[in-house]
């Protein structure tokens, strides 16, 4: 019963360091998002040791789409004013020409 329960635990935790790094692979934050609130507690040293490792990457993964966006978003601000300098002016008047 004991070594039932070990192997399904072992197994889960497996499972988690399989899903984390194919979130890692694919860019995916809301699963790193949802793995982070589901860390299970790993028993071997070397499970330990790669889920540090991967927590890092993850870390390092949302800072650096965080620095793109922030880019993204200067960039997006500099073509709205220059397309609204280059905007022709609006008159408030109605001229009716007829």
């Amino acid at each position: 019963m004991y070594l039932k329960y070990y192997y399904l635990l072992g197994e889960k935790q497996q499972m988690w360091l399989k899903q984390f790094k194919i979130a890692l692979i694919e860019k995916n934050t809301e699963n790193l998002s949802r793995l982070m609130d589901d860390i299970p507690s790993l028993s071997r040293p070397e499970d330990i040791e790669q889920a540090l490792y991967l927590i890092k990457e993850a870390s390092l993964l949302v800072q650096t789409l965080k620095d793109e966006t922030v880019q993204t978003m200067g960039k997006m601000k500099k073509n709205i004013a220059f397309l609204k300098a280059t905007e022709a002016p609006k008159l408030n008047n109605f001229d009716i020409k007829l």
